[in-house]
Protein backbone atom coordinates (compact mmCIF):
# COMPACT_ATOMS: atom_id res chain seq x y z
CA UNK A 1 0.00 0.00 0.00
CA UNK A 2 2.78 2.25 0.83
CA UNK A 3 3.71 1.84 -2.89
CA UNK A 4 0.47 2.76 -4.33
CA UNK A 5 0.36 5.87 -1.78
CA UNK A 6 3.80 7.29 -3.08
CA UNK A 7 2.49 6.69 -6.42
CA UNK A 8 -0.14 8.74 -5.95
CA UNK A 9 1.59 11.31 -4.23
CA UNK A 10 4.51 11.27 -7.06
CA UNK A 11 1.73 11.84 -9.62
CA UNK A 12 0.17 14.53 -7.79
CA UNK A 13 3.76 16.18 -7.76
CA UNK A 14 5.66 15.33 -4.78
CA UNK A 15 9.11 13.77 -5.29
CA UNK A 16 8.90 10.44 -3.10
CA UNK A 17 10.80 8.08 -1.68
CA UNK A 18 9.09 4.77 -0.04
CA UNK A 19 11.28 2.87 2.20
CA UNK A 20 10.50 0.29 4.80
CA UNK A 21 10.93 2.28 7.82
CA UNK A 22 13.81 0.19 9.28
CA UNK A 23 15.86 1.24 6.75
CA UNK A 24 14.87 5.09 7.77
CA UNK A 25 17.72 6.52 9.95
CA UNK A 26 17.38 10.60 9.27
CA UNK A 27 14.21 12.78 8.30
CA UNK A 28 16.35 15.57 7.50
CA UNK A 29 16.35 15.49 4.02
CA UNK A 30 12.30 15.10 4.16
CA UNK A 31 9.54 18.26 4.11
CA UNK A 32 6.36 15.84 5.16
CA UNK A 33 6.37 11.72 5.83
CA UNK A 34 3.42 9.66 5.70
CA UNK A 35 3.81 6.43 7.57
CA UNK A 36 1.89 3.32 8.24
CA UNK A 37 1.15 0.09 10.19
CA UNK A 38 -0.83 -3.12 9.76
CA UNK A 39 -3.14 -3.86 12.93
CA UNK A 40 -2.38 -7.06 14.94
CA UNK A 41 -3.84 -7.47 18.02
CA UNK A 42 -5.75 -4.06 18.03
CA UNK A 43 -1.92 -2.39 18.16
CA UNK A 44 0.38 -0.69 15.37
CA UNK A 45 3.21 -2.99 14.26
CA UNK A 46 6.27 -2.37 16.83
CA UNK A 47 8.63 -1.49 14.05
CA UNK A 48 6.26 1.52 13.24
CA UNK A 49 5.85 2.84 16.40
CA UNK A 50 9.75 2.18 17.11
CA UNK A 51 9.82 4.71 14.32
CA UNK A 52 7.50 7.18 15.48
CA UNK A 53 8.90 7.43 18.87
CA UNK A 54 12.86 7.33 17.59
CA UNK A 55 11.63 9.98 15.15
CA UNK A 56 9.48 11.73 17.08
CA UNK A 57 11.72 15.50 17.16
CA UNK A 58 11.54 15.41 13.54
CA UNK A 59 8.13 14.64 13.05
CA UNK A 60 6.71 17.23 15.70
CA UNK A 61 8.62 19.73 13.17
CA UNK A 62 7.33 18.51 9.51
CA UNK A 63 4.10 17.50 8.55
CA UNK A 64 3.28 14.21 9.05
CA UNK A 65 0.34 11.89 7.88
CA UNK A 66 -0.28 8.24 8.85
CA UNK A 67 -2.76 5.74 7.63
CA UNK A 68 -3.54 1.81 9.37
CA UNK A 69 -4.25 -0.98 7.53
CA UNK A 70 -7.26 -3.43 9.64
CA UNK A 71 -8.82 -6.05 9.04
CA UNK A 72 -11.88 -5.22 10.95
CA UNK A 73 -12.82 -2.64 8.43
CA UNK A 74 -13.28 -5.71 6.22
CA UNK A 75 -15.98 -6.96 8.11
CA UNK A 76 -19.01 -7.12 6.73
CA UNK A 77 -20.93 -4.00 8.36
CA UNK A 78 -16.95 -3.08 9.05
CA UNK A 79 -18.61 0.85 9.41
CA UNK A 80 -19.62 0.04 12.81
CA UNK A 81 -16.29 -0.49 13.87
CA UNK A 82 -14.67 2.47 12.86
CA UNK A 83 -14.45 4.36 16.14
CA UNK A 84 -12.85 1.48 17.61
CA UNK A 85 -10.40 0.62 14.55
CA UNK A 86 -9.67 4.71 15.17
CA UNK A 87 -8.76 4.50 18.44
CA UNK A 88 -5.96 2.11 17.29
CA UNK A 89 -4.26 5.58 16.59
CA UNK A 90 -3.88 6.86 20.49
CA UNK A 91 0.09 6.05 20.82
CA UNK A 92 0.98 7.87 17.44
CA UNK A 93 -1.20 10.67 18.89
CA UNK A 94 1.00 10.70 21.98
CA UNK A 95 4.26 11.09 19.66
CA UNK A 96 2.80 13.25 17.05
CA UNK A 97 -0.29 15.40 15.67
CA UNK A 98 -1.07 14.09 12.11
CA UNK A 99 -1.93 16.39 9.80
CA UNK A 100 -4.05 13.47 8.01
CA UNK A 101 -5.12 9.81 9.54
CA UNK A 102 -6.27 7.70 7.11
CA UNK A 103 -7.97 4.02 7.66
CA UNK A 104 -8.67 1.37 5.31
CA UNK A 105 -8.97 -2.48 5.03
CA UNK A 106 -6.16 -4.41 4.10
CA UNK A 107 -5.70 -8.26 2.53
CA UNK A 108 -5.99 -11.46 4.13
CA UNK A 109 -3.84 -14.27 2.80
CA UNK A 110 -4.36 -16.83 5.69
CA UNK A 111 -0.86 -18.20 4.54
CA UNK A 112 0.92 -15.21 5.22
CA UNK A 113 -0.04 -15.09 8.67
CA UNK A 114 3.18 -15.68 10.90
CA UNK A 115 1.53 -17.29 13.96
CA UNK A 116 -0.24 -20.85 14.23
CA UNK A 117 -2.47 -19.26 16.72
CA UNK A 118 -3.72 -16.44 14.73
CA UNK A 119 -4.16 -18.39 11.52
CA UNK A 120 -6.78 -20.47 12.97
CA UNK A 121 -8.28 -17.74 14.12
CA UNK A 122 -8.58 -16.41 10.68
CA UNK A 123 -9.34 -19.94 9.00
CA UNK A 124 -12.70 -20.27 11.68
CA UNK A 125 -13.64 -16.50 11.11
CA UNK A 126 -13.47 -17.01 7.78
CA UNK A 127 -15.60 -20.15 8.32
CA UNK A 128 -18.60 -18.52 10.18
CA UNK A 129 -18.42 -15.99 7.67
CA UNK A 130 -16.98 -13.21 9.36
CA UNK A 131 -14.63 -11.99 6.34
CA UNK A 132 -13.21 -13.10 3.70
CA UNK A 133 -9.53 -14.46 2.19
CA UNK A 134 -8.78 -11.64 -0.35
CA UNK A 135 -7.97 -8.42 -0.93
CA UNK A 136 -10.42 -5.90 0.87
CA UNK A 137 -8.45 -2.96 -0.05
CA UNK A 138 -10.74 0.37 -1.42
CA UNK A 139 -7.72 1.42 -3.82
CA UNK A 140 -10.20 4.48 -4.71
CA UNK A 141 -10.51 5.56 -1.21
CA UNK A 142 -6.84 5.21 -0.71
CA UNK A 143 -6.00 7.19 -3.88
CA UNK A 144 -8.55 9.99 -2.95
CA UNK A 145 -6.85 10.03 0.82
CA UNK A 146 -3.35 10.00 -0.83
CA UNK A 147 -4.17 13.03 -2.98
CA UNK A 148 -5.81 14.92 -0.27
CA UNK A 149 -2.33 15.05 1.40
CA UNK A 150 -0.24 17.46 -0.67
CA UNK A 151 -2.32 20.75 0.09
CA UNK A 152 -2.59 19.71 4.05
CA UNK A 153 1.66 19.44 3.93
CA UNK A 154 2.10 22.98 2.23
CA UNK A 155 -0.86 24.02 4.38
CA UNK A 156 1.18 23.03 7.46
CA UNK A 157 4.56 24.69 6.59
CA UNK A 158 3.03 27.69 6.31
Amino acid sequence: MGDFIGKTLNEAGCVVDVRPMAEVSDLAQYDAVVAGSAIQGKQWLPEALDFMRKNQAALRRIPCAVFLVCMTLAISNGEKYRDEVASFFAPVRTIVTPVSEGMFAGALDIAKVPKLSDRLGFRLSVLFGVWSEGDHRDWEAIRAWADSLPPLFIEQTR
